[in-house]
């Protein structure tokens, strides 16, 4: 029996077509400068084994989060399969919620935030116009706060775009900055390099068998985490 763990991989969902797996805060979800193993590799690896499969193995990767977040995260055995979920993220009928521990608590306790975003290649940071600018693009978020502990709260975000760093960037704007997230102004890091972003859940039907998978991920294991998740239900 192949056990995921050994790969570094926690598994939310597989079958011979799709894999989610609840990405941890230090995984790289594409390889990067760094030179840091990327999922995609760790995948393949752990399927290899568990396939006993020579050669080269397929590794689809669907869409993909921050380094410093953690969450669910979507990857393919087949080409078909990851050429129809992508059209499903292009069409939007990709259902994602995001949980984000927050520094300041939102003036209104729900709303949806407007902003047009211009990325700084530079920086590797994106900047939030009221306004658009030249090379800005639209970027649409839902949010809901869901809980407060004596320093932080908890909200639930629902993005109808997928901008660069765009949860980031929108609620730095309005002063909301999450925990941890030095590049958009927390006021220290996470001791473990993470910023309190986590990708929930995620609702998409499946590409070959049309049925609807909706997959939810455990928070981070920390106090704070494990604190909140007691009011998520």
């Amino acid at each position: 029996m192949v056990n995921p763990a050994d790969f570094g991989l926690e598994i939310l969902f597989e079958d011979n077509h799709v894999l989610v797996v609840n990405k941890k805060a230090s995984d790289i979800s594409q390889g990067d400068k760094t030179g840091d193993v990327p999922l995609p590799d760790k995948i393949k690896e752990y399927w290899k084994i568990k396939y006993d499969k020579p050669g080269n193995v397929y590794c689809g990767v669907v869409h993909r989060l921050d380094r410093p977040t953690s969450g669910a995260l979507i990857f393919t055995r087949t080409s078909k399969a990851l050429e129809r979920l992508s059209k499903q993220f292009r069409e939007k009928e990709v259902n994602k919620t995001y949980l984000a521990i927050v520094e300041s608590m939102p003036e209104k306790k729900e709303g949806t935030l407007i902003h047009y975003l211009k990325k700084n290649e530079k920086q590797n940071k994106s900047y939030a116009h009221m306004k658009e600018v030249d090379g800005s693009k639209k970027a649409i978020l839902n949010y809901k706060h869901l809980a407060s502990s004596d320093k932080y709260h908890l909200l639930s975000i629902q993005l109808e775009t997928g901008r660069h760093h765009q949860i980031r960037c929108q609620l730095s704007t309005i002063g909301c900055i999450i925990k941890g997230d030095l590049k958009y102004g927390a006021k220290r890091s996470n001791p473990d390099k993470s910023i309190s972003l986590h990708a929930r859940n995620v609702s998409f039907e499946h590409p070959v068998t049309k049925e609807q998978i909706n997959v939810i991920a455990p928070v981070p294991n920390d106090s704070l985490w494990n604190f909140f998740e007691k009011n998520l239900g």
